[in-house]
């Protein structure tokens, strides 16, 4: 599926942020495990939460969407493995939460993708759980991933060599599940979605700040039942429409409900530094989690030096934060970002490609982008191929607000995996997106 989006003067109106994938993701694996009726509002209704649904439903759980509700049934038998191959999609965050959860559940299991997801690296979170005492293999580091048995030991600790919330999670999912006890050293700070899940819930985790990263520790839980969760709004969605509102020339947008916890915000703060005109307004907590609405304006964005510490914290924002430098007056240097190379696609490469049909002078780094941005609408010389990458697709797509006679990006199908109601969204706004 292709689109268009063609150039506008303005971004204007109120909309509701949708809701956090990732704590979607959490919600059902977590509310499962709890074994009680709870009703779930601000689902985000997108095929990566509802194959991580379905993927729980094939081991036992008993969880159904009912309107705008998610309803998490208690189970009637424990959970059982499943008799077919377990099918996550491109959801790497659900393939690899599963992971853990069916390792710790002590289940025998085969875990598979479409073919993006067939690609991403599955050894992060493979090895420490055979550390851990699991018998797993894969196909060299890549899916199938099959479960074929032991036991996950207590009392287990592990130092991760990279920064990730899904290995992290995963990891302390295979220890709850269990009944036992971990504790994990991460490099630098990641999303602590799961952290938060678990302490709402009554669960006993201890994060204590080191020099760069957390050391958090899982302490053997029986957590408490709730009766009722509340997503809120997804940052990284929220992002495209912060950023067409900032850089169209005549804007203001109000966005709901949007999760402003402290390790997804970070393109937030890169954004106020970039001199961007954005106010949060009715700040407050729900389920653990902060969240509020932010006011956001057109604004003449300044290109800056991006801090390597922030970047695990914006890496599925980069390539939306390089449209933003595009129109920012200045260099904008991002480093430390290699691992933008593993996700849905080398995002790396791919931000590289549209920038280029955008005419946007950059540099490709090893692990990252130096962009010489300037406020000038854009010429673009071809089509940019999203490689079937929801984010590049959004991105692009964005970034034809200040072309000059439309972008059309291809494979854009993608964008249903976390953004379903994105052209609808940004049309309603004033964009002018169509197929």
């Amino acid at each position: 599926m292709n689109l268009t989006s063609n150039p506008v003067q303005e971004i204007f109106g109120d909309v509701k942020c949708p809701g956090d994938k990732s704590i979607s993701q959490r919600i059902l694996i977590i509310g499962s495990l709890l074994n009680c009726d709870i009703n779930v509002s601000g689902f985000l209704n997108a095929k990566d939460p509802l194959s991580t649904m379905a993927a729980l439903n094939q081991i036992g759980a008993s969880i159904n969407k009912d309107g705008d509700l998610v309803k998490i049934k208690k189970r009637s038998r424990p959970f059982n493995s499943p008799e077919s191959s377990i099918y996550l999609g491109n959801s790497g965050t659900g393939i690899r939460l599963m992971t853990g959860l069916i390792s710790g559940l002590n289940l025998k299991a085969t875990l598979i993708g479409d073919e993006s997801l067939s690609q991403r690296p599955m050894s992060r979170v493979v090895n420490p759980l055979v550390k851990m005492g699991k018998k797993i293999s894969t196909n060299d580091g890549k899916t199938p991933i099959k479960i074929k048995g032991g036991s996950i030991n207590d009392n287990f600790e592990y130092q991760m060599p990279i920064a990730s919330a899904q290995v992290k999670s995963s990891l302390i999912l295979a220890s709850l599940s269990s009944g036992n006890s971990i504790h994990i050293e991460e490099p630098k700070v990641t999303r602590d979605h799961t952290e938060k899940m678990i302490e709402y819930c009554g669960g006993k985790i201890d994060v204590q700040n080191s020099s760069e990263g957390k050391i958090i520790t899982l302490n053997k839980s029986n957590l408490a039942e709730i009766s009722s969760y509340e997503v809120v709004g997804d940052f990284s969605s929220a992002a495209f429409i912060i950023v067409a509102a900032l850089i169209s020339k005549k804007s203001k947008v109000l966005i709901k409900n949007v999760g402003l916890n402290a390790t997804r915000k970070g393109l937030l703060e890169v954004l106020l530094k970039m001199n961007a005109n954005i106010k949060i307004v009715n700040r407050r907590k729900t389920c653990n989690e902060t969240c509020g609405d932010l006011i956001v304006e057109s604004s003449a964005l300044e290109g800056i030096e991006v801090s390597d510490s922030i970047i695990p914290n914006i890496i599925d924002e980069i390539p939306i934060l390089s449209v933003a430098a595009s129109f920012a007056e200045g260099e904008t240097v991002i480093k430390n970002a290699s691992e933008l190379k593993v996700k849905e696609s080398d995002r790396l490469k791919a931000t590289s490609d549209g920038l280029e049909a955008m005419k946007i002078k950059h540099d490709i780094l090893d692990d990252g982008l130096i962009i010489y941005g300037q406020n000038n609408d854009v010429p673009v010389s071809k089509e940019i191929d999203s490689f079937g990458d929801h984010r590049i697709a959004m991105s692009f797509l964005v970034a034809g607000t200040r072309s000059k006679e439309g972008i059309i990006v291809k494979n854009c199908k993608n964008i249903e995996t976390s953004f379903p109601d994105f052209l609808n969204t940004m049309n309603a706004l004033g964009m002018k997106i169509h197929g």
